[in-house]
């Protein structure tokens, strides 16, 4: 059975997706057998992948006779990665959800379907605290919350933590696995000074490992590949496999 993990922050440009992405490809680096679930709108991790696709995440959320759309990674560059791709028809989706009856537990039931074929299940959620996000974090074990060293970031971590105490109403079990310092620039004394807090406010909840500013993170994703695909991005893959072997760690 798969661990399941929601990548959630309702703060936009913190690193979700590009974590989602990086951290599921280097899972499969590690011999995982990895899904990749796009519940933003935006579509932004299907893009990444390159992946255009009939039908998205939105028709199984909204008819559950429909099973949720898994596409294999066909190309080399991404063995063991499956991705069920979103559009922007999950936008009016989420409207018309909330008419449904079991609108807040309509992805549970979907991953719990197809869980036995997977060991992660990576969730990328929207920027947001909508009923998406409230989905993903009912289908998720555990939640992965990535952050900027910025002093403003540290607001929506506590307002994440009140949306997870909510959450437990319907999802007893769900826990913070980790909080991940991403796109951190140590030469900035802001961001020192915010990492350091982090670690003192939440000990051994922040993973030791940083992802540090890189160009090639963000040329890899406009290219649609993984940074082990990429040229010159050893540096970030690096620091996403001891992510990854710090997630396993952790399970």
């Amino acid at each position: 059975m798969a661990t399941i993990i929601a990548i959630a922050n309702q703060k936009g440009g913190v690193g979700k997706t590009t974590t989602t992405a990086n951290l599921g490809a280097s899972l499969a680096e590690l011999g995982q057998r990895v899904l990749l679930v796009d519940l933003d709108p935006q579509g932004n991790l299907t893009a990444a992948f390159g992946v255009k696709a009939d039908s998205s995440i939105a028709d199984a959320l909204l008819d559950r006779a429909r099973p949720l759309p898994v596409v294999i990674i066909e190309n080399s560059q991404h063995p063991g990665v499956s991705l069920v791709p979103s559009a922007i028809a999950l936008a009016t989706a989420e409207a018309a959800l909330m008419a449904k009856l079991g609108r807040e537990m309509r992805l549970r039931d979907q991953i719990q379907a197809i869980a036995d074929r997977f060991d992660f299940i990576l969730i990328d959620t929207p920027p947001s605290l909508g009923l998406l996000t409230i989905n993903s974090l009912v289908a998720a074990q555990v939640v992965i919350v990535p952050t900027e060293a910025r002093f403003f970031s540290i607001q929506g971590l506590q307002m994440l933590q009140d949306s997870i105490s909510e959450t437990l109403y319907l999802n007893a079990s769900l826990k913070v696995m980790g909080i991940l310092l991403s796109k951190i620039d140590t030469r900035l004394r802001e961001e020192r000074a915010v990492s350091k807090f982090l670690r003192e406010r939440w000990g051994e909840l922040v993973f030791s490992t940083e992802i540090k500013t890189n160009s090639k993170i963000l040329e890899a994703g406009s290219a649609g590949v993984s940074v082990f695909r990429y040229n010159g991005a050893g540096k970030a893959a690096a620091s996403y496999l001891a992510l990854a072997r710090e997630v396993m760690s952790r399970v």
